[in-house]
Parts: structure tokens; C-alpha cells; sequence
């Protein structure tokens, strides 16, 4: 068996935790509450609480999941901004499945005329009845 050598150190930033609660009405979305807490679990009033909202939206090639950051100093605040978060998420999943198909367009290699088929035959290659 080989040595798992190039596996990298993870190491959790003590100086950046955050405790994480879930909202959801079971029905259009996820709302997560990002408290800022110490090593110790007290919360941290020295830095923001983080809003972040998730749904998902039925496509004809399936469920697309969409996950945006919310603005909001409390849960009220970022309520009010879950529609308009949504809203932003959809334009960016579409602008880029746009920027997808322009780049898959743009590796398709078309060949030149007349590249890699056989030489014209001699006589100018003419159908020549007997």
C-alpha cells in the first residue's frame, strides 16, 4: 500500500468559527444563521452574523440547487431579502449556463475543406466512362 505523504495538514481557524442554525418553512427554502463565536463557544460580537439562503429549482435537466449570502444584521432582515436573493441566484445560474455553452461552442474544431481527404486522383478526377 502506498504512503499517503502529499495528504495536507487541515487545521480548524480557532479565530474563525461560527455556530450555525437552520430556518426553513419546509416548503421554498433555507435560511442558515452564521454566529460568530471564541474557542469557547461564546458568541463573538466583534464580528458579523452571516445570513445565507438555499433552494432549489426544477429544470428540465433536474433540481439545480442555488445558494446565495443574505444581507441582514438579524433572521427579520434577511427574510425580507430571501426573494430578491433568489432572484439574484437564478440570473447567475443562467448567465453562467450561458458562459458554458459559448465555451463547449468554442471548442468545437471544424476542419478545413478538403483537410485530410484523400488527393484529388490524376486527370482531374473525373468519373471517365469506357
Amino acid at each position: 500500500m502506498a504512503e499517503m505523504t502529499d495528504i495536507p495538514e487541515v487545521e480548524v481557524d480557532a479565530a474563525n468559527l461560527y455556530r450555525e442554525e437552520i430556518f426553513t418553512d419546509r416548503r421554498a427554502g433555507t435560511l442558515r444563521r452564521l454566529t460568530p463565536v471564541t474557542r469557547d463557544g461564546e458568541p463573538d460580537p466583534s464580528r458579523p452574523v452571516l445570513f445565507s439562503g438555499q433552494t432549489q429549482l426544477l429544470t428540465p435537466a433536474g433540481i439545480l440547487p442555488l445558494s446565495f449570502e443574505l444581507p441582514g444584521a438579524t433572521l427579520s432582515e434577511a427574510l425580507k431579502h430571501f426573494p430578491e436573493g433568489v432572484r439574484a441566484a437564478i440570473d447567475q445560474a443562467i448567465d453562467e449556463a450561458r458562459e458554458m455553452r459559448r465555451e463547449a461552442a468554442s471548442r468545437i474544431v471544424v476542419p478545413e475543406i478538403g483537410a485530410g481527404a484523400a488527393p484529388p486522383a490524376p486527370g482531374g478526377g473525373r468519373i471517365k466512362f469506357p
